[in-house]
């Protein structure tokens, strides 16, 4: 009999212990029930704010993109501004060495002149004075014809 009240305690306290291991195992089985929809709802979560990141993303390397896109038509439009700028820099300055050429025959031209103005004008004045030479010799000539004139027919 004390055997089977030993047993008796024992199989209660088996029965005890079953019971409440059986009740933590429910109440661990509710918790992990808990932590897998917190879990699922945590990666919902997730997804949905890396999708939107990812679409956030996309987006903003798609603008990038564009704005590339634009910064390297400015880039070749500047290129092309600036060869043409260079060609137009170089045609003036050829222009501008053709002119200082054409300005300095010209002002060869202007001194040869001006020298030759210079060389007619003492001739003009030499001519001149010989020219007066002549016409004073020539009045002095008629004055003394006149003269003579004058003593022959008072003669």
């Amino acid at each position: 009999m004390l055997d089977a009240a030993r047993l008796a305690d024992e199989l209660r306290s088996e029965q005890e212990h079953a019971l409440a291991q059986e009740k933590m195992r429910k109440g661990l089985e509710v918790t992990v029930k808990d932590l897998q929809t917190r879990l699922e709802e945590t990666e919902s979560a997730a997804m949905k704010t890396g999708k939107k990141a990812i679409s956030n993303l996309e987006s903003r390397i798609r603008e990038l993109e564009a704005s590339l896109d634009d910064e390297t038509r400015r880039h070749a439009d500047s290129q092309k501004n600036l060869r043409k700028c260079e060609r137009r820099i170089k045609e003036l300055a050829f222009q501008t060495d053709e002119d200082k050429k054409n300005h300095d025959r010209m002002q060869d031209l202007v001194d040869k002149l001006q020298q030759k103005i210079k060389t007619y004008k003492r001739q003009i004045e030499e001519a001149e004075e010989i020219a007066a030479l002549n016409l004073a010799k020539f009045r002095k000539a008629q004055q003394e014809l006149e003269e003579a004139d004058v003593s022959i027919s008072v003669i």
